[in-house]
């Protein structure tokens, strides 16, 4: 997915066509026209008026569709212990019984593509 895909995705999010984008980060409506095109690539100037107008835009999302590790570990949260039914089946019918899970990784989505990722702490 290239960078214009990505921007895109923003703009599928937030509902907005391109000159209604154009118009939010404050760039000329040709300058996301051509971007969108794959003509032109975004400039720096571009680039930064898009992250200061949708701050939960993550830079490096943008630039490489991934997050740094350095996001992820900020995010980092205490183990924690759930309990959950687990459903058997046997002859007499359905029943249910407790198991003690433990949660390895929580993951949220936001509406503008981007996401955080929760880990427990290693003991």
């Amino acid at each position: 997915m290239e960078i214009k895909d990505r921007l895109r995705l923003i703009m599928d999010s937030h509902k907005l066509n391109a000159g209604s984008f154009a118009d939010k980060i404050g760039v000329q409506r040709s300058n996301v026209s051509h971007v969108l095109s794959g003509r032109n690539k975004p400039g720096f100037d571009f680039i930064e008026k898009l992250l200061l107008a949708f701050p939960r835009v993550s830079a490096e999302w943008l630039f490489t569709g991934k997050q740094t590790k350095k996001e992820t570990d900020d995010l980092e949260v205490n183990e924690k212990q759930v309990s959950s039914p687990v459903k058997s089946v046997s002859d007499e019918g359905v029943s249910f019984s407790k198991s003690e899970k433990k949660i390895v990784k929580t993951l949220v989505f936001y509406e503008d593509f981007t996401f955080d990722v929760f880990l427990p702490n290693e003991k």
